[in-house]
């Protein structure tokens, strides 16, 4: 089912949210939520989603980019659900990118993130995960895993000059930009 997107300036985006306990690992209810998740960020076209931007105060991602229109020239990243995650900085070297976000409508900013880390968490059935990742990949999951912290990516952002409407710094993308 495809939920609607919360908006910045909703207060329950600014919350952390809680870990999912084991007990909820490969519950039906985990399944229809990580289902719901993929139908609404396929739906959006969106990069990925975080269980509080549909309102679900849980620590639970999922991402992927194949062909996304929103990011063109965005490396491939394979579906991934990612709970309970933690990223670990591989080193402090950071890179500038532009991020758009589904709670953050029709909007771009230039945000810098870490240019590689490693990150773990669990599967939808609890199964561990641990990957080392750069470039796309690792902006994407340090993306979405803000929203687990209540941090949306203008307030990572260091230059409010570029920060703009889609429309209006990338025209080429008018019409792939639905959000």
């Amino acid at each position: 089912m495809i939920r609607p997107i919360l908006k910045m300036g909703t207060p329950s985006l600014m919350q952390a949210s809680l870990p999912l306990p084991s007990s909820a690992f490969n519950s039906p209810e985990l399944h229809a939520l990580i289902a719901d998740m993929q139908e609404t960020m396929i739906a959006a076209k969106g990069a990925g989603l975080a269980a509080p931007q549909i309102g679900e105060n849980i620590r639970v991602v999922i991402f992927e980019i194949k062909n996304n229109p929103r990011y063109p020239d965005a490396e491939p990243v394979p579906f991934t659900v990612l709970i309970n995650p933690e990223l670990l900085p591989i080193s402090d070297e950071q890179d500038d990118g532009w991020e758009g976000c589904l709670s953050v409508p029709a909007m771009r900013g230039l945000v810098p993130r870490l240019k590689a880390l490693r990150y773990t968490g669990f599967d939808a059935a609890g199964q561990k995960i641990d990957r080392t990742v750069s470039g796309w990949h690792a902006r994407v999951v340090q993306h979405e895993c803000d929203h687990l912290d209540g941090v949306l990516y203008p307030m990572r952002m260091t230059d409010m000059s570029q920060f703009g409407f889609t429309e209006v710094l990338f025209p080429e993308l008018v019409g792939q930009d639905d959000d």
